[in-house]
């Protein structure tokens, strides 16, 4: 009996694929999946995608690009990395994860062409390889009319960039993967910028002028057009609310005024602003403001500046990076002035220093942990590296993340404050698990 023969379920699949080359690993080819797209026949041809990068935000503007065409009854398809808690999560069709039936399936589509690449190769496909193959296979198998495609990791040589997209949305660059992308926002911005295809239209969120002009040399040189915030759309007005905040934009295309955004904080607003651009310059055309208002109003990002209400409240952040614990410190008072009691565990090729330098004005006491993922630095690193910054009065370490829950709920509890989750897309994801969602 062959494999395609096997009868399999969401757990046996996520089985085979974590066998693969992790995720973690990159090898700068795109030989080996467009070569698995070829056996496919190319389904990534069959639909628009708006392909989107960046360091931070990447997931939160997806979810916007999809809300905003899902409202004017477009058929949509979602790609997406990490996941927080269930793989399915990557690959989203009409607003919601593939179906159990629909991710086998994916996988079984995917596996003749996957093996017969793998007899071939030195280096069989990766983790991520395949799930992005799985996903473009799906889209194809919904005829979907629009993809909305998060870059894994840089651009130009991630596994996303066999399509040939007519918009490419590019959020803010800074440092993150130095070790598999370079050493400077420049060398970063470089590999950002392959996924700027002959012909299409980019939109990019404020850049350094360092970074935007080798953006727009990566443009002209393939004949495609650079739209930058601040100069051609932007951010005209924001004002917070208890359930996320309201928002003014001046698109390429239109003015939407009064807008509400069921995210918080300052840099989810301009990642909508990315968003609608984005919607925008796919459709040449302006978005219908009630449509507009209805989509973002509505839209989640679970992990993101989540707020789980109750006593003590629940914050859920993914930031695993200065820039991105950076925002995450600017919008917490927005959520109210309240001692903040942190979750802390990161994974041990990211830029703890940094992240917690970032938290130190906002956080009342810090509880250091791990989490289960083999990258985990300890809880006695994170600690170590916490009393540095904080002082060690501030500090608790605890080596279980439930117990890190725990412990930092009863701390603010007692103060009147909230619990706030960070460090990892992986601390976050089984933080959700461990509190039931």
């Amino acid at each position: 009996m062959t494999d395609t023969a096997l009868d399999l379920d969401v757990a046996d699949v996520d089985r085979r694929l974590l066998a693969r080359w992790p995720e973690t690993r990159v090898a700068p080819s795109l030989e080996r999946i467009r070569a698995v797209m070829d056996g496919l026949g190319q389904p990534q041809r069959g639909y628009r995608s708006v392909h989107i990068t960046g360091t931070n935000g990447k997931t939160s503007t997806a979810r916007m690009v999809e809300a905003i065409l899902l409202e004017l009854g477009s058929t949509v398809g979602r790609f997406t990395s990490p996941h927080l808690t269930d793989i399915r999560e990557r690959i989203s069709i009409g607003g919601r994860p593939i179906s159990h039936e629909g991710f086998v399936r994916a996988y079984q589509d995917v596996l003749p062409a996957a093996q017969a690449v793998d007899r071939e190769s030195p280096t069989p496909l990766s983790f991520f390889e395949m799930t992005v193959a799985m996903a473009y296979q799906a889209f194809s198998t919904a005829a979907i009319d629009v993809a909305a495609v998060e870059v894994g990791m840089g651009g130009m040589w991630d596994a996303t960039n066999v399509i040939d997209a007519p918009v490419a949305a590019i959020l803010p660059i800074g440092l993150d993967h130095v070790d598999q992308l370079g050493p400077t926002r420049l060398d970063i911005a470089a590999e950002k910028a392959g996924i700027i295809k002959p012909g299409a239209l980019a939109v990019t969120a404020r850049q350094t002028p360092e970074v935007e002009q080798l953006l727009r040399t990566h443009a002209d040189a393939h004949l495609a057009r650079l739209m930058v915030e601040g100069r051609d759309f932007g951010l005209r007005d924001r004002r917070g609310s208890d359930d996320g905040q309201t928002i003014s934009v001046d698109g390429l295309a239109g003015r939407y005024p009064e807008v509400p955004l069921g995210l918080h904080g300052r840099h989810q607003a301009h990642n909508a602003v990315l968003a609608i651009a984005s919607v925008e310059a796919l459709l040449e055309e302006t978005i219908p403001l009630d449509a507009l208002r209805r989509a973002l109003g509505s839209v989640r990002s679970p992990g993101r500046l989540e707020v789980l209400p109750g006593t003590p409240a629940v914050v859920l952040d993914a930031a695993h990076n200065p820039d991105g614990t950076r925002a995450l410190a600017a919008a917490l008072p927005e959520l109210g002035p309240r001692p903040t009691v942190a979750v802390v565990a990161a994974l041990g090729d990211k830029d703890l220093a940094g992240m917690l330098a970032e938290l130190e004005p906002v956080v009342t006491t810090m509880v250091c942990t791990r989490n289960s993922s083999p990258r985990s630095l300890s809880a006695q690193d994170v600690a170590a590296a916490a009393r540095k910054v904080l002082g060690a009065a501030r500090v608790v370490e605890v080596d279980d993340l439930a117990d890190a829950l725990t412990e930092a709920t009863e701390t603010a509890c007692t103060a009147g404050g909230q619990v706030l989750v960070t460090g990892s897309v992986v601390t976050v994801g089984e933080a959700r698990r461990l509190l039931g969602l």
